[in-house]
């Protein structure tokens, strides 16, 4: 079958700035309101995409963007809009630095359920220290730490989806077993960080286990990506950057002996559909209007670990950060200290350019499928997740886009499954424990 691009679309509220909410067509309820969300799916939907997504973190401060200030934990969302889709990939993110496997194990094996086999995890470790108070704690893991716990978290989590083996659920009214004991299993977990027992007490779910998404960009992350998930939401401002970060993420992929085309990868892009190319240039400008330093402020400081960087001269030489870069967003810290250094940028060219970026994909529907097609055919992609930039641009996306995607081969014109397993070509994997009786009774 041949490659086609997958697609994904971020469920995101008022806003991804802080300032696009005051655009006149924006609803200001929109991070906490279903018949939004569920409108947005459903176009989504509508238009084949394989799924969308719900990002999410836990702590805020009075300058966090408005989204992050206000809005509906994800897997309620995404469980209510598992009753309002039919096909679509449902993935929400969930940390794992403040939860607890078991609870997380079940939650996802639930909406996998309720949705009929489309679930999808983000695993993140999150990165902004003071995460820590709102869980009781007194210090935010280390980054190095914080990937060794996700490590274990998610085979103890995957542990779990195989509690039940496929055909445990006799549900025999005659005999009156309802579950056969020698294919429920304990998992027993004693590790570094984890101890848990189990089984868990829900069946395996229509796709065996979830989708697994990560969004590895440092070092670390990286090889968490390459090693454990199905999927790669990334972070790419050119095509360079992509091209070498899907080049990397692939050949480790294949270090740790997986094929690299089971690992799709998907950087965040933001799309301007216009009628014509200075149409989109128009549509661009509109929304850079709404923008200012704050803005730019607002992204610099997330990516420091909320560090207010108004206390400097805003024309001086960039501050000295770079330990406080280290424990946070250590992918995107990086690259902006390397813009730094090699610019010689002030504070203030930093702010500007963070608060209003134009992204590579701004044009007519043809510019922008051009653009599309060039980075999935080069080395630069797998697919995308899209946010919308403007009111109306998904649709506008799924008219005038999508259709020229299709003719070209590129894109689905229908759905080739029921599960988002199916949707990203994936397959259901083995239950460990009907696998090791296989492997016993064929010794």
């Amino acid at each position: 079958m041949a490659r086609t691009l997958k697609l994904g679309f971020i469920l995101h509220g008022v806003g991804r700035t802080w300032n696009d909410w005051r655009h006149p067509g924006k609803d200001v309820n929109a991070s906490t309101s279903f018949p939004f969300y569920k409108q947005q799916a459903q176009l989504a939907e509508a238009g084949k995409f394989d799924f969308v997504f719900i990002a999410d973190s836990l702590s805020i401060t009075e300058k966090s963007s408005p989204h992050y200030l206000n809005r509906i934990e994800p897997i309620t969302m995404l469980s209510a809009l598992a009753a309002a889709t039919s096909h679509i990939g449902l993935v929400g993110t969930l940390t794992v630095s403040y939860s607890e496997p078991f609870n997380v194990a079940r939650q996802f094996a639930s909406l996998d359920h309720i949705s009929g086999g489309r679930a999808g995890w983000n695993v993140v470790t999150s990165w902004l220290g003071d995460t820590a108070a709102n869980f009781s704690k007194t210090e935010h893991p280390a980054h190095n730490v914080r990937y060794r716990i996700a490590s274990e978290y998610l085979d103890v989590v995957q542990g779990l989806w195989d509690s039940w083996e496929d055909d445990a659920h006799v549900a025999d009214k005659e005999s009156g077993v309802f579950v056969d004991p020698n294919k429920l299993h304990r998992l027993d977990h004693q590790g570094e960080f984890f101890q848990v027992r189990g089984p868990l007490n829900i069946k395996r779910g229509p796709q065996g286990q979830p989708v697994i998404f990560q969004a590895g960009a440092s070092d670390d992350g990286r090889n968490f990506a390459a090693k454990r998930a199905d999927a790669i939401f990334a972070a790419a401002p050119t095509f360079e950057e992509g091209a070498s970060y899907y080049s990397d993420v692939k050949e480790r992929a294949k270090g740790f002996g997986r094929n690299p085309d089971d690992l799709h990868v998907l950087p965040g892009i933001t799309p301007i559909v216009g009628e014509t190319d200075a149409d989109a240039e128009d549509k661009y400008r509109e929304l850079a209007s709404f923008e200012s330093l704050e803005t730019g402020f607002g992204f610099l400081s997330r990516t420091f670990n909320d560090h207010d960087f108004r206390q400097y001269e805003l024309d001086a030489p960039f501050p000295d950060v770079a330990h406080i870069g280290k424990n946070s967003q250590q992918s995107g810290a990086n690259r902006i200290l390397a813009e730094v250094r090699a610019e010689n940028l002030s504070l203030r060219q930093v702010v500007e350019r963070l608060a209003t970026p134009r992204g590579a994909f701004v044009g007519s529907a043809d510019t922008v499928a051009d653009t599309l097609q060039a980075w999935f055919e080069n080395g630069a992609a797998d697919g995308f997740v899209i946010f919308e930039a403007l009111p109306g641009q998904l649709a506008l996306f799924v008219e005038k886009v999508v259709p020229i995607l299709q003719a070209r081969g590129l894109f689905r014109e229908n759905y080739e499954g029921e599960t988002f397993r199916d949707h990203l070509g994936l397959p259901v994997p083995a239950n460990r424990h009907t696998a090791a009786r296989a492997d016993r009774a064929a010794a």
